[in-house]
């Protein structure tokens, strides 16, 4: 289930021919562009969602934004990510786009929904609270510290 569009943006599943926009994010680990590509592609055939594709409503690339399962000390959860093309960023993109996936999630009946970010990135961390995320505890995730933010999306309404 992809999210609703924004005023600004719309959402697609990440295909094959994303690769060269997908090589101009951030993305951080060892997968790389295609593995990136793939492990989406597998998401939302196991899951009904992944990383989906954000583009401005004319088409042109901005990033990626959605949901993924995520261990966090041994418990599975549904984490909202995102990653907008560093050319791009500072304009609201990355909040308005978490916005529409933080609806998405509870209107699939997801009742936590989290968002694992590094302590320097304050970027992201912004994101998340203003999707209305909190910081509920730090973890050790992928061999460094990581924040966990999250949300109880039985009840909320925004």
């Amino acid at each position: 289930m992809l999210p609703a569009p924004t005023p600004r943006l719309r959402f697609r599943e990440m295909t094959e021919a994303d690769l060269p926009d997908i090589a101009t994010l951030e993305l951080g680990g060892a997968r790389g562009p295609e593995g990136w590509v793939e492990w989406n592609r597998r998401n939302y055939a196991e899951h009904g969602f992944g990383l989906w594709v954000v583009e401005t409503l004319a088409g042109e690339f901005v990033g990626d934004c959605g949901l993924t399962m995520q261990e966090v000390e041994g418990e599975w959860l549904v984490e909202a990510g995102w990653h907008v093309r560093s050319s791009l960023r500072r304009q609201g993109y990355a909040a308005e786009a978490a916005g529409a996936v933080r609806e998405a999630a509870r209107d699939m009946g997801v009742e936590h929904l989290i968002a694992i970010i590094r302590p320097d990135n304050v970027a992201s961390q912004g994101v998340a609270a203003k999707i209305g995320l909190v910081l509920e505890r730090e973890v050790v995730k992928h061999g460094g510290p990581a924040l966990v933010f999250g949300a109880d999306l039985r009840s909320s309404h925004r």
